[in-house]
């Protein structure tokens, strides 16, 4: 079994994909065919049309595709932002907003369903935590959105619900995803952390070198 949840395909590297349909047997263009339909934001596998339906079925017994969807939509009045309420797989919401300047769109995600900080500020704290989002979902909110305003999103901003630190094996996954040359291509120097100050995180973050910003709140506990 490949490190990651293997169930989990969308959470899945390009490189843990090619070794997944190496162990299937398959070619290795097949795997790159696979992270292209993923990348895409494709719901099933009967739309990726150009795998042979034994391949489609075979991966649809072993790893499920995780398509988060918009529920609700809300537009400004004043400008061109919009939020969003978003469901996953199991039913649990999230919210995410995109927004436009000058310089193109930016989106603001989620990574955790609730949180568990408890900054007096937040709406999302005392509404009290779930559960961490996976790298799937994440990534999945952007193109959610991308498919549904049909733009290019060029900017990050994980300052939605929950704290993204407390999320930290997950996050970085999803910011190896998200920057994959392969797949949705936003760099990580058009992406920005915000937490509210998870010290040995924080120590950990930096022995990392990250090209990503990491914003810290004044007002966390």
């Amino acid at each position: 079994m490949i490190g990651i949840a293997l169930h989990d395909i969308r959470s899945m590297t390009a490189g843990e994909l090619a070794a997944l349909l190496e162990q299937m047997g398959q070619p290795k263009y097949r795997a790159k065919q696979l992270y292209k339909w993923l990348q895409q934001g494709v719901a099933s596998y009967e739309q990726m049309t150009d795998l042979p339906k034994s391949l489609r079925e075979k991966l649809a017994a072993e790893c499920y595709i995780s398509a988060p969807r918009i529920v609700e939509r809300l537009c400004s009045s004043i400008d061109e932002t919009k939020k969003y309420l978003i469901e996953m797989h199991d039913g649990d919401l999230v919210e995410a907003v995109l927004m436009k300047y000058n310089h193109g769109y930016s989106v603001c995600i989620s990574t955790q369903v609730g949180c568990r900080m408890g900054c007096v500020f937040c709406a999302t704290g005392r509404s009290g935590y779930s559960r961490n989002l996976t790298p799937s979902e994440m990534l999945g909110q952007i193109t959610a959105i991308r498919d549904r305003e049909q733009v290019r999103i060029s900017n990050v901003v994980l300052m939605g619900m929950g704290e993204p630190l407390d999320n930290y094996d997950n996050v970085l996954r999803f910011l190896e995803l998200v920057s994959d040359t392969e797949g949705v291509c936003i760099g990580q120097r058009h992406i920005s952390v915000s937490t509210c100050g998870l010290v040995d995180r924080i120590e950990q973050l930096i022995e990392l070198r990250p090209q990503f910003t990491l914003s810290v709140s004044l007002h966390a506990p």
